[in-house]
């Protein structure tokens, strides 16, 4: 072998090596991108089911709370809002309910939950910046297959939370109050804390169905738009 050989082989396996590491580089970053957007919309989701108030006002009626209970819905309407807007608004340290009296336990258990929907904001605001900067860079770099995968990440959790969700709904929610929390405080005694009265489970289900939904409709549009991006490239492109 001549040293021209030589030399041409270690050009060649050079550059093979450099286009590696350059690969690999932009799969991370091709992954990550996708996992921001991923987590962005899963914040989002539950942010605007939350925000729902008329979500839970159709439950009134659907699940006759104020027939079962002998009370006025205007003002079980008023107590909910009352509710969410203390779990919403950092400004409102302390929840008090006019038509309910509550337990200490009871008030502990609805700080722990506003404590996680203050750290769901956060992350909300986190995965936004890093979503943005990411797609910039993707942007810049003409890569639109962050699309595809986060596509697939939402498509996919749906589809694995509404399996137990489907076998059974009361094990799964006492299983996720049990990861969240670290007490029993959520297990309320309706003599001691009667608004749990005006929050059944069913209604509990309907929110996690709503945001199932919106997760499918987040990953449909994301799909959507990948393959708008990639109209007139190869079929192999695509993932369906």
């Amino acid at each position: 072998m001549t040293k021209y050989a030589k030399y041409g082989g270690k050009i060649m396996y050079t550059m093979t090596l450099g286009y590696k590491k350059k690969s690999r580089g932009g799969w991370i970053l091709t992954t990550l991108t996708a996992l921001f957007i991923a987590f962005f919309l899963i914040c989002s989701s539950v942010k605007l089911i939350l925000n729902a108030k008329f979500l839970y006002y159709f439950d009134i009626d659907y699940l006759k709370i104020a027939e079962n209970y002998d009370m006025d819905k205007s003002t079980i309407k008023d107590n909910y809002d009352i509710l969410i807007n203390y779990l919403e608004d950092k400004n409102i340290e302390e929840l008090s309910l006019p038509d309910f009296e509550m337990s200490p336990q009871g008030k502990i258990h609805f700080e722990e939950v506003k404590i996680i929907f203050t750290y769901l904001d956060y992350l909300l605001y986190l995965t936004l910046a890093l979503s943005l900067i990411c797609i910039i860079i993707q942007i810049i770099k003409r890569q639109t297959k962050f699309l595809k995968i986060a596509s697939i990440a939402l498509i996919l959790l749906p589809i694995l939370l509404a399996i137990p969700f489907a076998i059974n709904f009361d094990a799964t929610f006492t299983i996720f109050h049990k990861i969240f929390f670290n007490n029993d405080y959520w297990i309320f005694d309706p003599q001691l804390d009667p608004v749990i009265n005006i929050l059944p489970q069913e209604f509990f289900m309907h929110a996690a169905i709503g945001i199932l939904t919106l997760l499918v409709i987040f990953s449909i549009l994301l799909y959507v738009i990948y393959r708008a991006l990639n109209k007139g490239t190869k079929k192999d492109d695509f993932i369906f």
